[in-house]
């Protein structure tokens, strides 16, 4: 874990410059067509949220990114769903840093090595300079999860949540 002083030093320096070269907007529409694809197959809702850095107050007040990802969960309605199955994927690009938080719905079905493994899978990627392997992966992964929980056998279901990921 790394300490306050590492964690103030990264969110100062890294992030800043590299979110738009990492996810430029060719890579947000491939993103965007994935999680559209995707949530055909399921009862799901996906949202991606990339955020550079976190300010140094917050990070002296000790927010850290587990706890940033829920709150970016709430203030993007991903928990609001029909069915209780909404699924934020959040990187923290300043810490290296990606957590995905699970409507209560698909929390009960899912366990967190599960989730803890897509988020590994993006980290290699990503640290291997593959931003859109890694992206992609995380989504592809997230959508099967959620077809084999909350399948939607082939019904149309209404779109609740915007499929475009956020940048912050």
């Amino acid at each position: 874990m790394p300490t306050r002083a590492q964690r103030i030093t990264a969110n100062l320096f890294e992030g800043l410059f590299q979110l738009h070269r990492r996810f430029p907007p060719e890579l947000l529409d491939d993103m965007t067509a994935a999680i559209a694809d995707g949530e055909h197959t399921h009862l799901g809702e996906v949202r991606f949220a990339i955020e550079s850095r976190l300010s140094i107050p917050v990070v002296w007040a000790g927010l850290d990114a587990s706890t940033r990802a829920r709150q970016v969960f709430g203030q993007l309605d991903v928990w609001d769903t029909e069915h209780n199955c909404g699924v934020l994927i959040y990187v923290l690009m300043s810490e290296h840093r990606i957590e995905i938080v699970a409507d209560r719905g698909i929390a009960k079905h899912v366990k967190p090595e599960e989730w803890r493994a897509i988020c590994e899978g993006m980290r290699e990627n990503f640290a291997a300079g593959q931003w859109r392997a890694g992206a992609l992966h995380g989504i592809t992964q997230v959508h099967a999860l959620l077809a084999k929980h909350f399948p939607s056998h082939g019904k149309p279901r209404p779109d609740e949540l915007p499929d475009r990921p956020v940048l912050l």
